[in-house]
């Protein structure tokens, strides 16, 4: 597609060459960012935002309001601009502030940063991915709580998407997903601009993109000129109008539009230098030579403070008339908003007793699960194909299927990236708490998507099973050994290891209750001893489980199945006279946090320290110390039974006791 700048000379225009200049203007006084994409994609942006989409910047988080998601997270001067614009809380200087130290316009959106963002975008596919999972999470919400004249969810979620996004494989699985379950408040705008970072996208990149996304069950919508503003607004309102899938709006664009530079990949993701930057104003028409100039008008027009006030009040509104109709959906769905457990919520959780039938914290987590989904009607979720393995499935309710989504339910398919992904837009959605699955080791597949939970402070809850050597036959390419060293390296992530059914129980409590970071609860295949409860001892992340005869020589720290291993070791120790304290640490995080008076109180100064643990020794040795040891895994594993497994690898209490005794 060819076409030729037009100037300035109706407000429309005039408003969309304003996002492009301040665009273009705060890369360039940064030195840094992507100006390419917001010349092209303005127009949609403007179209979007000024003729459909619901929100209140004076409360950007109003739950009536549609979402929007801008995927291309590297043309975030495209939202900064239509944030300031549009009223929220982004001033101009904010906009000249750009990728600087402390502002609100930082290099790709930052959620938990920026007011009026929706999600944090960036790393391609991530944004249209977590879009799955809002759409997902309105359309259950409405299931539940939507009735005759109280429709409280009629929420629509569109995102601004790359063929850089289109590229990775998360939005493969994703919209596979969406497509699926015929998700119809879902809309990408696609900005289909044929150039990439390094260069044209047909060195790489030659789908039939139609088809592809007509198989997946999306309507696809062409908007030949991404300039035409009466064609995107028919297009937008054609899929706004849709009712039974979602939606790809196909909008053909020129990257670096009225720019020197437009069409080629060097508009992408570097300043267009001075000289460019006043050619591209003198052929979009643009009059105000200052930089950062927004005329007047405009800013007049697109201000959606009134607009959005008016469409919070008729929610609200509603919302009240709700109450009166349907109170106790109406406490239930206050309660779930307000991101609050309800009281007596934990009350069915069991305790297992000790020295009982052993079991594998996988079996004593399905258990769990279910005693809390009882009395905590928004926890909701599943796993990548796996529900049988992960025990993940909240008994007594159907999955969740094509325009039926009331359960609780969800089959992801084997999609674990885009599973995640999802995980994150139903908890960014806000209202409900979500759950996924798999096993520890295809955590690598979906390790992107946790990372953005941490980062965007979510509290997804992430349920890994098959959590070492100990699951056996399958062999090493099922058998996780840097998998854990992973989670606990990423930042605002909780890595709960429990070591029996009662350290179970707790863990999940903690991951309930924490609301600001997601939580990696971590499983056994295998059937485990079960320990005499502690609690609270659990909740310091670290504890003494058996304390040692005649004062503690050596203190063995183990997780999870190996606790049960130190156990024994202690046992051999002690009957050559050597006293061996045993601490079970589930969470290295949450004991790293306990003040150092209970950390010495568990890990005595002075005394050797034994870590064992089957994955990788990676972290520990800011446990045992320079003078300790780490038994553990050296290399990959290997495909036999698990107690075999157990005894090549040194995992028994014979040679943990040999190696504590080599200290000595």
């Amino acid at each position: 597609m060819t076409a030729t700048p037009q100037p300035s000379t109706n407000l429309d225009q005039l408003s969309v060459n304003t996002i492009r200049t301040l665009s273009i203007d705060a890369v360039q006084q940064a030195n840094s960012g992507h100006p390419g994409a917001p010349l092209g994609a303005a127009p949609m942006a403007y179209v979007l935002w000024q003729r459909f989409l619901r929100h209140n910047p004076k409360n950007p988080y109003w739950m009536g309001r549609d979402r929007f998601v801008l995927s291309a997270g590297h043309a975030s001067m495209l939202i900064y601009s239509l944030l300031h614009l549009a009223g929220y809380d982004m001033p101009l200087s904010e906009i000249k502030n750009f990728r600087q130290w402390g502002s609100k316009t930082p290099g790709h959106p930052e959620f938990f940063h920026t007011h009026g963002l929706d999600a944090t975008t960036g790393p391609l596919g991530q944004g249209c991915a977590m879009t799955v999972g809002m759409a997902l999470a309105e359309a259950h919400l409405a299931a539940r709580y939507n009735k005759d004249g109280f429709q409280l969810f009629d929420n629509v979620t569109y995102a601004i998407v790359s063929d850089g996004d289109l590229q990775e494989g998360i939005s493969h699985e994703a919209a596979s997903l969406a497509g699926h379950l015929q998700l119809d408040k879902l809309v990408w705008l696609y900005d289909d601009n044929d150039v990439q970072l390094d260069s044209a996208t047909n060195v790489s990149f030659s789908d039939e993109t139609t088809q592809r996304f007509e198989a997946y069950g999306w309507r696809v919508l062409l908007v030949e000129d991404g300039n035409d503003l009466e064609a995107l607004e028919s297009a937008l309102r054609t899929a706004r109008e849709n009712q039974d899938r979602p939606v790809l709006i196909r909008v053909k664009t020129i990257i670096g539009f009225g720019s020197p530079k437009a069409g080629t990949s060097k508009a992408h993701g570097e300043p267009l230098g001075a000289d460019a930057v006043k050619a591209t104003k003198e052929a979009l028409g643009w009059p105000y030579e200052e930089p950062f100039t927004v005329p007047s008008e405009v800013k007049a027009h697109m201000d959606a403070t009134a607009r959005g006030a008016e469409l919070e009040a008729a929610w609200n509104d509603l919302v009240v008339r709700y109450k009166q109709a349907h109170p106790e959906l109406a406490g239930e769905l206050e309660l779930a908003l307000k991101g609050e457990l309800p009281e007596g919520w934990n009350a069915d959780i069991p305790t297992f007793e000790a020295g009982g039938k052993p079991m594998a914290t996988r079996n004593a987590s399905g258990t769990v699960l279910n005693a809390i989904a009882k009395r905590v009607p928004n926890l909701i979720g599943g796993s990548a194909d796996l529900a049988g393995s992960t025990k993940t499935t909240i008994n007594g309710e159907p999955f969740v299927a094509t325009h039926d989504f009331a359960s609780r339910n969800l089959y992801f398919g084997v999609r674990e990236h885009g599973m995640a992904a999802a995980a994150n837009g139903i908890s960014l959605f806000s209202g409900l708490r979500p759950y996924v699955g798999t096993f520890l080791v295809f955590s690598d597949y979906l390790k992107p998507s946790l990372r953005l939970s941490a980062l965007m402070h979510q509290p997804v809850i992430f349920v890994f099973t098959h959590d070492s050597i100990g699951l056996g036959e399958d062999g090493p390419t099922h058998q996780p050994i840097e998998q854990l060293a992973q989670l606990r390296a990423t930042p605002n992530t909780h890595v709960y290891r429990p070591a029996d059914a009662n350290e179970t129980a707790a863990v999940w409590q903690m991951a309930l209750e924490r609301k600001d970071g997601p939580t990696a609860l971590v499983f056994s295949r295998q059937d485990l001893p079960i320990l005499p409860r502690n609690h609270q001892g659990v909740r310091r992340g670290a504890y003494v489980v058996k304390e040692a005869d005649g004062g503690a020589k050596v203190v063995l720290i183990a997780t999870g199945s190996e606790v049960s291993v130190a156990l024994e070791a202690a046992d051999v120790l002690s009957a050559e006279g050597v006293g061996a304290r045993v601490v079970s640490m589930p969470s290295m995080e949450v004991f790293r946090a306990q003040d150092q008076a209970y950390r010495d109180s568990i890990l005595p100064p002075g005394v050797k320290r034994v870590a064992i643990e089957a994955a990788t020794p990676f972290g520990w040795h800011e446990w045992v110390g320079v003078d300790g040891a780490v038994v553990a895994m050296q290399g990959f594993g290997a495909s036999a039974p698990y107690k075999t497994l157990l005894e090549k690898f040194g995992f028994t209490g014979q040679n943990i006791a040999k190696v504590a005794k080599g200290l000595l």
